[in-house]
């Protein structure tokens, strides 16, 4: 008896221990070698996971690596003006290459305050410029290519002229047809060998039509059309630029006389006369210059579409009615009307097209109507 109760009491301490550790294993700290094993266990697993370095990111960290020593170097101003130059660009291409925009500026904007007499700073603050550019914020962009426009003397770098990247650059980013006519100006006057003369003509004349410059516009498409090339040139966004130019002085250079002062008292001449099968008043009422005559599949610009004729032959012997009022598409500022029965090969139905005129170079012309062309057939 004795024996077995000894037996019993040591199996309820070994159980009552086991229990003990079992509930608090939760709460007791590992000892040094457990915390030892689990750092190794863990720096095993984690450089098994880690994945290897990007072409990028090892581009990346070989610039900046790069540019540290390299401005290191330049720390150390043992150079002359040339070497110094070629060291603080490189610094410069190294933080644009790895995309440290605003370490760029901060760097660049910081010599030239410290190195005024730097030969080389139209560039760096070209460079600058760039930078805000990359971070979308244009007008302090702006503001740097304009500084060194009003403020540095130009400068050769790798054969292109400084200021010349800067006007292309404020022609693009700028808001306003004023800049723009501005900066235009300047690259006729200064760099007439560097663009299209030609297409800076067109360009400018639009930015005056924009200002409301009306009287500069018309001198400047003037000279767009003197150029030499002006009607083989292609200017992208403007396939018709030599012919609406060349209607735009032509009516310029022209009497008018043939507009109405309203679109209701142009219809009621042209129905009159259709009526009365009066040709000569008809030949009268058209438009004296860039008045067309085509298909409505034809462009207003083709050669052949620009006609001169007189309307006795198409009216003789015929019987030629027309529509009571405008065709429903008119608008504020075109307007057809249809007619049938003209003495054509082919087509007997015309629509005249009327439109009103655009021309605010002459107040006394401006928003009148004219009969500007005949459409072939029926509408489409």
């Amino acid at each position: 008896m004795h024996t077995a109760q000894k037996v019993t009491g040591r199996g309820c301490r070994v159980r009552c221990r086991a229990q003990c550790s079992h509930s608090r294993r939760g709460f007791r700290l590992p000892g040094l070698p457990a915390v030892l094993a689990l750092s190794a266990c863990l720096a095993v697993s984690l450089a098994a996971c880690r994945q290897p370095l990007s072409r990028e990111e090892l581009a990346l960290r070989k610039a900046k690596k790069t540019q540290a020593e390299l401005e290191k170097l330049l720390q150390t101003g043992n150079f002359n003006g040339d070497s110094r130059c070629a060291l603080v660009k490189q610094i410069a291409q190294t933080m644009m290459a790895a995309k440290e925009y605003n370490a760029l500026i901060i760097f660049l904007t910081d010599w030239v305050e410290k190195n005024p007499d730097d030969s080389y700073n139209a560039y760096w603050l070209l460079m600058t410029a760039n930078a805000y550019l990359e971070n979308d914020a244009r007008p302090i962009a702006r503001y740097y290519l304009e500084r060194i426009i009003k403020n540095y003397p130009d400068l050769l770098v790798q054969g292109q002229s400084v200021h010349f990247l800067c006007l292309q650059n404020l022609i693009r980013i700028s808001e306003t047809s004023g800049n723009r006519i501005t900066y235009y100006n300047q690259l006729i006057s200064q760099f007439p060998n560097n663009v299209n003369i030609t297409e800076i003509y067109y360009r400018l004349a639009q930015e005056y039509e924009n200002e409301g410059e009306w009287d500069q516009a018309l001198k400047t498409f003037a000279l767009f059309l003197n150029r030499a090339d002006a009607q083989s040139i292609q200017i992208q966004g403007k396939p018709n630029a030599y012919a609406s130019a060349k209607q735009l002085i032509d009516f310029s250079n022209s009497s008018k006389d043939w507009t109405f002062a309203s679109l209701e008292e142009l219809l009621a001449a042209v129905k009159k006369a259709i009526n009365k099968y009066d040709w000569r008043s008809l030949d009268k009422f058209k438009s004296k210059v860039n008045f067309f005559a085509m298909s409505w599949r034809q462009d207003e610009s083709d050669e052949n579409s620009q006609n001169s004729f007189s309307m006795h032959s198409y009216m003789l012997g015929n019987k030629i009615h027309c529509a009571e009022g405008l065709d429903p598409s008119s608008t504020p500022t075109e307007a057809y009307f249809r007619t049938w029965g003209w003495s054509n090969r082919y087509v007997t139905v015309w629509y005249l097209y009327f439109r009103k005129v655009n021309f605010p170079s002459d107040p006394s012309v401006h928003g009148r109507w004219e009969w500007a062309g005949i459409y072939f057939g029926e509408k489409l």
